[in-house]
C-alpha cells in the first residue's frame, strides 16, 4: 500500500512538473500580426489597420476603411483626439 502511494505521489508530481514547464513559455510570448495582414488582434478581437501618417511633433491622422465607409482618425500635438465617419451609399 505504502509503495502505490509513494508512486501515484510522485507521478503527481512529476506530471505538476510537466504542466508547469509546459506553460512557461506560453506566457513570455507575445503574439503579432503579421505586417501583410488587414487587421490586428487586440483584446482577441480583429481590429482594422490603417493608413497612418505620423508627424514630427507627434501628431497623427489615420485612413481605415470598411466597405464603403471611410472612418478618419487624427490627434493633435496638444493630445486632442478627433473621430469622424463617413458612408457613401453606392
Amino acid at each position: 500500500m505504502k509503495k502505490t502511494a509513494i508512486t501515484v505521489l510522485i507521478a503527481g508530481a512529476v506530471a505538476l512538473g510537466a504542466t508547469a514547464a509546459y506553460a512557461q513559455p506560453a506566457q513570455n510570448q507575445q503574439q503579432s500580426t503579421p505586417k501583410a495582414w488587414s487587421y490586428n488582434i487586440q483584446n482577441g478581437q480583429r481590429v482594422p489597420k490603417g493608413n497612418r501618417v505620423t508627424n514630427a511633433d507627434g501628431s497623427w491622422r489615420e485612413e481605415v476603411k470598411q466597405g464603403n465607409c471611410v472612418t478618419v482618425k487624427e490627434k493633435s500635438a496638444s493630445g486632442e483626439y478627433k473621430e469622424t465617419r463617413q458612408c457613401n451609399p453606392r
